[in-house]
């Protein structure tokens, strides 16, 4: 078992920025993906940003690419998501999600479905 915890989140205006967390304890933290995703109100779940074990690799939503970096502290069992020149598009509650190694490139980072572990949420909110 893996327990994420995020936190970081809150009220920023339309430009600022956020840094959000993610801790986790359980298992060995270095060997899952870590994921981040969000659900604005009214819509489904969807990828934000993803990070591979060892922190080389990364993927994001064309939404969020260059603006928000995902990055990863093993040493800590933390994982962070720095968001930049943010939007009232990006407004939702965000979620942090661990899975298993994958092998088959972006597609197996970025399913929902294929995480095991999730964190509780944490709310961003982007004023205009």
């Amino acid at each position: 078992q893996v327990q994420l915890v995020e936190s970081g989140g809150g009220l920023v205006q339309a430009g600022g920025s956020l840094r959000l967390s993610c801790a986790a304890s359980g298992r060995t933290f270095s060997n899952y993906i870590m994921g981040w995703f969000r659900q604005a109100p009214g819509k489904e779940r969807e990828f934000v940003a993803a990070i591979r074990w060892s922190g080389e690799v990364t993927y994001y939503a064309d939404s969020v690419q260059g603006r928000f970096t995902a990055s990863r502290d093993n040493a800590k069992s933390t994982g962070y998501l720095q968001m930049n020149s943010l939007k009232s598009d990006d407004t939702a509650v965000y979620y942090c999600a661990a899975r298993t190694p994958c092998y088959t490139g972006r597609r197996c980072y970025i399913d929902t479905n294929k995480y095991d572990y999730w964190g509780q949420g944490t709310q961003v909110t982007v004023s205009s």
